[in-house]
């Protein structure tokens, strides 16, 4: 990154501790949080819907397995379904136990 004479180099982190120089107002504050969501919606909807397709195919494959056969592969399979996303260990066993109830997600 560019330096700037008025604050030193401008490396990633000092750049995003910065704050912002736009201050907005309430109403322009709402505005962009629901602009973001709707941006953002289509995106949560497929990654949404890529899981729920990993979630019942690990049902039929997985079916009758013990939850500790089957957390490992579905923490790995939920981080790629939802681009890096983390669960819970309780959320983990909750899924990985249905999983292994040959259970239909939805």
């Amino acid at each position: 990154m560019a330096s700037d004479p008025a604050s030193g180099p401008c490396t990633q982190e000092a750049y995003v501790a910065r704050k912002p120089k736009v201050k907005l107002t309430t109403a322009d504050r709402r505005k962009l949080e629901r602009q973001v969501a709707k941006e953002a919606a289509p995106a949560v909807k497929r990654m949404k819907s890529d899981l729920v397709k990993t979630l019942n195919g690990m049902s039929g494959e997985f079916a009758g397995q013990p939850v500790e056969v089957i957390k490992p592969v579905l923490q790995k399979r939920f981080a790629q379904a939802t681009a890096g996303g983390s669960i819970t260990d309780p959320e983990l066993t909750e899924y990985a136990e249905e999983i292994s109830r040959g259970g239909s997600f939805h």
